[in-house]
């Protein structure tokens, strides 16, 4: 079997050919010299004795091609010392790469110091592994947190029937009344699971950007949610102007949703629900809100410590520091919209207010770049 040619041998002898050309042609210069200067015809009768010149001319053939050969070994060898220091970065690169595995993904090449190809090609590498690790980590996390959420519905379903089955005087109206509640509970784990499936996507990043606007999307959420916030008893009031911005619009219409529905399910009777869309313009922002397109859902509800705040936006929280249980929302609405803001690179400015409820802002990247 033929070894395999490593891309260090191939460089090395990359280098080493043309000095091997360059000298074969210095070399046989001389030697169709020494051609056109060979007498012409028969030389009958003449023996050609060598004189000086012709000795100094092979003493010349002769050290060109000891001189030859020892360039060609001298190439060979700096050209294999060359190679290896030009591919090290790649070895680098490699072993690391090849380290690198699903328990280890936090790792990074960090190959620093150098502003070339290689360089590229690692950060490159990081980006992957970054997105394989938010892969990874949110797999797992909705894994842990399916496990956990759907035993309680689980177990309840499974009393219910244990319960109907032992009963020997069990009537039809018991079993539809049983049934009933079962169906409720599956109901209750369909949300819960589509809930923490958007959470999972979320925390995946985005592959694909395309442009929308929030005001379309939020005037399709505010449409949908109008009838439930009147039978609760919540104006809701929109004032949506115009807000191109760059992304997912399936995640961006699902952080609306969830914003609009916590603002409607967390309020109070009677209370207030607006919903406002807008592009900041260098006379009303800071330059670093200065074009972005923002949503933002204010409502009234209960008064919220501002040292609760963080926690709200982590999965199944709820005030008081206990893991929700609220036949009405599955707990993941405000961790799904913090995690689809920052796979948007968006900014979430959350603000307690003090009379009570929240104030939720959501800045996107400049809808007119695709820089993000």
């Amino acid at each position: 079997m033929i070894p395999r040619r490593t891309l260090r041998t191939q460089l090395t002898l990359l280098y080493a050919g043309p000095f091997l050309v360059c000298g074969i042609v210095l070399l046989a210069i001389p030697l169709l010299g020494a051609n056109q200067t060979e007498p012409v015809g028969p030389q009958t009768g003449v023996q050609h004795v060598p004189d000086g010149s012709d000795i100094h001319f092979h003493r010349v053939l002769i050290a060109s091609a000891i001189g030859l050969a020892v360039m060609v070994v001298v190439s060979l060898v700096l050209g294999w010392l060359v190679a290896g220091r030009f591919l090290r970065p790649l070895r680098t690169i490699t072993a690391t790469a090849r380290d690198i595995s699903a328990s280890n993904l936090h790792r990074r090449l960090d190959l620093r110091g150098r502003d070339d190809e290689f360089s590229e090609l690692a950060d490159t590498l990081d980006a992957l592994f970054g997105r394989l690790e938010a892969s990874f980590e949110s797999q797992r996390r909705f894994v842990a947190n399916a496990s956990h959420e759907l035993r309680t519905p689980l177990t309840a379903e499974r009393a219910l029937l244990q319960v109907a089955l032992a009963d020997p005087q069990a009537t039809a109206e018991t079993w539809r009344s049983t049934g009933r509640d079962v169906l409720e509970l599956g109901q209750a784990q369909e949300r819960l699971i589509e809930a923490l499936l958007t959470l999972a996507v979320s925390e995946r990043g985005i592959e694909h950007r395309e442009t929308f606007d929030l005001a379309d999307i939020a005037g399709e959420v505010v449409a949908s949610r109008r009838h439930e916030a009147q039978r609760r008893g919540i104006h809701l009031d929109a004032t949506l102007a115009p807000a191109p911005a760059t992304g997912d619009p399936n995640l961006v219409r699902s952080l609306v949703t969830n914003l609009v529905d916590n603002a409607v399910r967390h309020n109070a009777a009677g209370g207030r629900l607006e919903v406002t869309t807008a592009t900041a313009t260098a006379a009303t922002s800071t330059s670093m809100t200065d074009g972005r397109a923002s949503v933002r859902v204010t409502n009234t509800g209960p008064v919220i410590p501002p040292a609760e705040l963080d926690r709200l936006f982590q999965p199944f929280q709820q005030l008081g520091g206990q893991r929700i249980r609220h036949a009405d929302g599955h707990g993941l609405g405000l961790a799904i919209v913090r995690a689809i803001a920052h796979a948007h690179g968006a900014t979430l400015t959350p603000q307690a207010r003090p009379e009570g409820g929240l104030d939720i802002q959501v800045s996107f990247p400049d809808g007119r770049s695709d820089d993000h």
